[in-house]
């Protein structure tokens, strides 16, 4: 059974190999973060524009949704606001049911993964195929996905050669072109002959109705224009007051997911196919879903819903980096999963996930939207600990640790204690390993031991010099 705390999962995957494998991915999209923002100087202006652009559509959410519906439907489009997720699936189902379709194909939508929407199809006796690259490998895989923009980012090649050759019968391979190329040829035949397409939405222009996905594959333009009916999920506060606000947010979207100016693929769907269009849909269904947004909209933790999932804030975090997606226990990982997934489905199965960052501010500085994540996860720290959903150490801890910072002759005292604990037990200035419970925080790391003196001493000393 599945370890219930953040800490299990965690304990389980440190110092795997899909771990290191995360790490490494991680890192490697951070640095082609960084070299992106060298080479476009209007970085941070464009940041502070689309931060705008996201709180304004927040603060007026209510006209800029019925703005957007409506548009879609003057297009021949159909909206469904769903309030949580069982109303979601129940319209695909039955949106299912009345075309009879056996096939479904799928490009990325975390909003899917949310309500566990491809479970409810497959319990009907329907098969549904993910497209994307990731996606499909974590699909063969059975498991979800570790990360916002790179799904399957904790396997290698090699066990992703392995997995083919098991699920697709084909001789195994590790080499990536030859995987790319394999999946390729499996999906062909299953975009030709599916019923329906499901695609997520990247963002919901209100001026036109329009929807954007935004993909490094061909697969998300195959699934909205491929089979006869096309449903694209949308959260409800992925909408965008014009094409000008639009072009904003792809700006920063892709250079903080992949490093890219633009992502390969920027599909723009505006209705359903009209009369003397050679291709297209013939019935476009956007699903809005609410889910615990509307709840969040009026609340102090607000800020987190103008996030566009780039996914910059788990490259760059030192725990996400550590554990690896799946720790998180949701398909919302590192920082944000943090934060949203707490605010979404409530502190009571997720009150420890706020405890999961070292609030070193690092997901502040690169998100694109500037969200104050470090500032969210306080907050729900604190709704944590007065709700009784915090560890059981954290009161008691918190307690000790004021009592001795508010008295400056038991502060010097613990500092003295602890710089010759340092001098004992430290070896080349890093403790190894730590006695009885708090041996985990050195079971996977060393720490730094503590200074033999503290810097008031180190000054009281020099300061005549």
């Amino acid at each position: 059974m599945e370890p219930v705390t953040f800490v299990d999962r965690a304990s389980r995957r440190l110092g795997t190999y899909a771990a290191e494998a995360n790490r490494r991915g991680a890192e490697r999209l951070s640095e082609l973060r960084e070299e992106a923002a060298a080479d476009y100087a209007p970085l941070d202006a464009m940041r502070d524009r689309a931060r705008a652009v996201r709180l304004h559509t927040l603060a007026n959410l209510d006209r800029y949704l019925s703005r957007f519906a409506d548009e879609v439907e003057a297009r021949g489009g159909k909206v469904f606001f769903a309030s949580d997720a069982a109303e979601a699936v129940e319209y695909v189902r039955a949106l299912a049911d009345r075309h009879q379709a056996e096939l479904i194909i799928k490009s990325k939508s975390m909003v899917s993964e949310e309500i566990a929407l491809n479970d409810a199809l497959e319990a009907d006796g329907r098969r549904v195929v993910e497209t994307d690259l990731g996606e499909f490998i974590i699909q063969l895989a059975g498991e979800r996905p570790s990360h916002i923009i790179a799904p399957a980012i904790h396997l290698s090649a090699a066990d992703i050669g392995r997995l083919f050759e098991d699920r697709l019968s084909v001789p195994y391979t590790d080499d990536a072109g030859r995987l790319n190329t394999i999946a390729r040829h499996h999906l062909r035949r299953e975009f030709l002959a599916a019923d329906m397409g499901i695609s997520g939405v990247n963002f919901g222009v209100a001026e036109s109705g329009t929807i954007c996905t935004v993909t490094n594959e061909g697969n998300g333009r195959l699934t909205t224009t491929a089979p006869r009916v096309h449903v694209a999920l949308m959260g409800m506060e992925r909408v965008v007051p014009t094409s000008a606000d639009l072009a904003h947010m792809l700006e920063v979207l892709a250079r903080s997911a992949t490093g890219q100016r633009l992502s390969v693929y920027t599909n723009m769907v505006t209705g359903a196919r009209r009369p003397g269009d050679p291709d297209g849909p013939d019935e476009l269904h956007v699903v809005v879903l609410d889910n615990g947004r509307s709840r969040a909209l009026g609340d102090s933790t607000a800020e987190i819903l103008a996030c566009i999932r780039c996914g910059a804030c788990l490259n760059v975090c030192p725990v996400y980096r550590a554990v690896g997606g799946h720790s998180y226990g949701s398909v919302y990982t590192g920082p944000i999963g943090a934060v949203i997934t707490p605010v979404l489905d409530g502190l009571g199965p997720w009150g420890d996930l706020p405890y999961a960052s070292t609030l070193c501010g690092a997901c502040r500085d690169v998100c694109p939207v500037r969200i104050d994540i470090p500032r969210v996860l306080l907050e729900l720290r604190r709704r944590s600990m007065d709700g009784g959903h915090a560890y059981a150490w954290v009161r008691p801890g918190l307690t000790a640790y004021a009592a001795a910072a508010t008295r400056p002759w038991l502060w010097r005292l613990v500092l003295g204690a602890a710089g010759v604990v340092g001098r004992l037990v430290g070896r080349d200035r890093v403790i190894g390993r730590l006695p009885f419970h708090a041996a985990g925080w050195t079971r996977h790391r060393t720490i730094r031991a503590p200074a033999a003196e503290s810097f008031h001493a180190w000054w009281r000393r020099n300061r005549g010099a």
